[in-house]
């Protein structure tokens, strides 16, 4: 049976495993008419392999921004991105469209499911799509730690929100991606079922070893996290551990002081 944990470089004696992602100096900015926006101004960040990370700030601090450049959604104007050991900022659209198809897996706020598929071909979809068959035992284990098994033969407008979401979950997984970006994935959740998505993807990151980045304004959400990073102005401005939700809101308050 193949390893379930997805594969991370090494750790060299005496030294730290690579990180899982890396960004330097990492700038991007937007010309809109005659301006120039600057949402990110130089974020130099490192997430090891297994962690789990909240990203936080007000409305405009570059969120979104960070996200996108870490995951290879957009590129940067200048700097250095590096996922799983890769340079992805310096590959044709071609190669990150190859990329992103292997090695990060994507959540989102809105689900993102395809309608006509049932639930397992949803969960398989990113597969099809590089045409490559599923592992039946990793198949068969993320169905069975999403609770899935009675689902698979539905379609998504017969799911509830979580039932939805879990969905989104287990086909980002199905890769065995280097990262997993959940971008608000408890936005459109009440709080129960959101605490339940919430406390899947904290587990997964534990279990699986996978590495999670969830950027999130709730912070409750990201008081989850076992790290939260906090954005303002295109700047990381503060690294907190483990904090309560209440340090979290404080913290991006006194941002925008």
């Amino acid at each position: 049976m193949p390893s379930l944990h997805p594969a991370t470089e090494p750790s060299v004696a005496g030294h730290a495993p690579a990180p899982a992602i890396a960004l330097s100096d990492v700038r991007k900015s937007y010309r809109s008419g005659l301006e120039t926006a600057h949402a990110l101004r130089g974020v130099t960040l490192r997430l090891a392999p297994g962690s789990f990370t909240a990203v936080v700030g007000q409305s405009g601090s570059g969120k979104s921004t960070l996200l996108h450049c870490a995951a290879g959604l957009d590129r940067p104007t200048s700097g250095s991105v590096v996922v799983g050991g890769h340079e992805i900022s310096e590959l044709s659209d071609d190669a990150l469209t190859r990329f992103r198809r292997r090695q990060v897996g994507f959540v989102f706020q809105a689900y993102n499911l395809v309608g006509h598929l049932s639930v397992l071909e949803n969960v398989e979809l990113p597969l099809v799509l590089d045409d490559r068959r599923a592992e039946p035992e990793w198949l068969a284990h993320l169905v069975h730690r999403t609770g899935l098994e009675p689902l698979l033969d539905r379609l998504p407008g017969e799911l509830s929100g979580g039932q939805a979401q879990r969905v989104a979950l287990a086909r980002a997984l199905v890769t065995r991606p280097t990262v997993v970006f959940a971008d608000e994935p408890t936005g459109a959740l009440d709080a129960s079922t959101g605490a339940a998505v919430l406390d899947l993807l904290r587990t997964t990151a534990r279990d699986l070893g996978q590495t999670v980045v969830v950027v999130t304004h709730d912070s409750r959400v990201a008081a989850a996290a076992e790290r939260v990073l906090v954005l303002a102005d295109g700047l990381v401005v503060d690294d907190l551990d483990a904090p309560t939700p209440g340090q979290v809101t404080g913290r991006i308050l006194e941002t925008g002081r």
